[in-house]
């Protein structure tokens, strides 16, 4: 089994290209013996992963929002989905927006009046769809050491003002507002305010507080 596994992950080796670190996907689950690998690792195309007897991680991707639940095996992370030898995988389309879990510098760098008219209307001037999460309480990826604000854009609501601090971050970049006991509005329209940076994003109506995988409410601020 073990020649099995080296000549899988040899010619893994040889087959990936030399593609640029971009995250791919995020891991949501650990289990068993998988090393370098932890909860909310951020993986880039390319990267091999060898399971042990009875280990399993679940990846989301963030591109294709794909859900991948893989058990034992060796695994090679592609842009979309993963190639498994020697393991299972199960596969499930989850809801998520590309557009929330990866905002563009141009968005993140310009300012709230440029936000809304860059994100609100398409070529055409035809009213455009925010960046959407499907939960209500998002899982934001921002450096400590900063402030998060939150401002509600379209009705009246409480400001969410929280300093992020390394006690209060997850994995020492993400703060989670379940985890803080934080929600926000089904439907509503939102600006996440993070030093001079603005980023215009919107909440599902069908949002609920149920437990919702991660790449469905992440928000990369940073």
């Amino acid at each position: 089994m073990k020649s099995l596994i080296g000549a899988f992950v040899g010619a893994f080796c040889v087959a990936a290209p030399a593609l640029a670190q971009t995250p791919a996907a995020i891991v949501e689950d650990v289990q068993g013996k998988v090393d370098g690998i932890a909860f909310m690792d951020y993986v880039a195309p390319g990267k091999i992963i060898k399971l042990g007897p009875k280990a399993s991680i679940t990846l989301s991707y963030l591109k294709s929002c794909q859900r991948e639940t893989i058990s034992e095996g060796v695994v090679l992370v592609g842009a979309e989905q993963s190639t498994v030898q020697l393991g299972e995988v199960k596969r499930e389309k989850v809801p998520c927006d590309t557009n929330a879990a990866r905002l563009s510098e141009r968005e993140a760098n310009q300012s709230a009046a440029t936000t809304f008219r860059t994100v609100r209307s398409d070529a055409k001037g035809a009213p455009a769809k925010l960046p959407t999460i499907y939960g209500v309480a998002p899982l934001v990826q921002a450096k400590s050491g900063s402030t998060l604000v939150i401002e509600r854009t379209d009705g009246k609501e409480p400001t969410i003002s929280v300093p992020l601090k390394s006690d209060t971050m997850v994995h020492g970049r993400f703060y989670d507002f379940a985890k803080a006991g934080k929600s926000l509005t089904p439907g509503g329209s939102y600006l996440a305010i993070l030093g001079a940076k603005r980023y215009a994003f919107q909440v599902d109506a069908g949002a609920t507080s149920s437990p919702t995988p991660l790449v469905g409410r992440l928000l990369r601020l940073e």
